[in-house]
C-alpha cells in the first residue's frame, strides 16, 4: 500500500522483499554507500544475499592521488565496506574511471555478470541527469544505469552474448537509489547504523570530499531521517523501481 504524510509528495510504496537474491551494479566505490547500502545491510541481516558487481574501481575519484595508487586503495576499502553490511562476494569489471560507455563492450560485461550470478532482483543507482537538485549527475552512473536496463534483456536473450553464460531471466526489477522519480522506500531505521559503517570505510575518499570530518555522514543522516518522517519511521530510503 502506498504510504506518504507528505503533503505534496508523491505516494511511494514499500519495496518488495519477497526475494532471497540481489545482485548490486554501480560505476564506482562508494556509489552504493550513498543511501543504498543501509538497505542491503536490513536484507543481509535478513539472510537475504547480494553481491556486489563495481564497473570500475574508482581510480580517477581522488585528483590527489595517482590512479595507480588509487584504485588499489578504493578497491580495499570497498571490501570493508560490504563486510560492514554484510556482503561477501565484490567484483570488479575493470571500466576506465570516468570514460564508461553505454555500449556493447559495458552491456556484455553487464550481461554476464547478471548471468553468473542469476539474481530476483537488481540494486544501483540514480541514473537520471540529476539528482532533483541544481547539478549534473556523474556520466558514469548515467551510462551504467542505461547500460544496465539494457543488459538485463540482453542476459535472458539466448541469442545475445553467447559467450556470455547462460542466459538468465529471472530478474524481476531494477531499483535505483536515491533517483529524484523514486517509486519505492525501503525502512532503514534497524540498519542505518551498519550503512554509516560502510560509508566510513571510504576514509580516503572521504577525506578528499568532505569539507568537514563527517560531513557526508551527517548530511545522508539527514537525509535518511527526512525520508522516514514521510513513512513514519526513524530511517528511510528511496528506490525508483523498474519493472522487467
Amino acid at each position: 500500500m502506498a504510504t506518504d504524510d507528505s503533503e505534496g509528495q508523491p505516494q511511494l510504496d514499500p519495496l518488495p522483499e519477497d526475494w532471497d537474491r540481489a545482485l548490486a551494479i554501480v560505476a564506482h566505490p562508494d556509489d552504493m554507500e550513498y543511501g543504498a547500502a543501509a538497505a542491503v545491510a536490513r536484507w543481509t541481516a535478513a539472510e537475504k544475499s547480494v553481491a556486489y558487481v563495481l564497473v570500475t574501481r574508482g581510480e580517477a575519484g581522488i585528483s590527489t592521488l595517482a590512479p595507480e595508487q588509487c584504485a588499489p586503495l578504493r578497491a580495499e576499502e570497498q571490501r570493508r565496506s560490504c563486510a560492514a553490511v554484510g556482503v561477501t562476494e565484490l567484483s570488479f569489471l575493470d571500466h576506465p574511471d570516468g570514460l564508461v560507455e553505454a555500449g556493447l563492450e559495458l552491456r556484455a560485461d553487464l550481461a554476464g555478470a547478471i548471468r553468473a550470478h542469476r539474481p530476483e532482483v537488481i540494486v544501483s543507482i540514480n541514473y537520471r541527469d540529476t539528482w532533483g537538485m541544481p547539478g549534473w549527475n556523474h556520466a558514469d552512473h548515467r551510462h551504467v544505469g542505461v547500460a544496465l536496463l539494457d543488459a538485463v534483456r540482453d542476459a535472458a536473450n539466448p541469442w545475445v552474448f553467447t559467450d556470455r553464460g547462460q542466459p538468465w531471466e529471472g530478474a524481476r526489477f531494477v531499483a535505483f537509489g536515491g533517483s529524484p522519480q523514486a517509486t519505492h522506500w525501503v525502512d532503514t531505521t534497524a540498519s542505518h547504523a551498519a550503512g554509516m559503517a560502510s560509508l566510513a570505510e571510504h576514509r580516503a575518499y572521504l577525506d578528499h570530499v568532505d569539507a568537514t570530518p563527517g560531513a557526508t555522514e551527517a548530511w545522508l543522516t539527514g537525509m535518511a531521517a527526512d525520508q522516514g518522517a514521510r513513512f513514519g519511521v526513524d530511517y528511510a530510503t528511496v528506490f525508483e523501481l523498474v519493472p522487467l
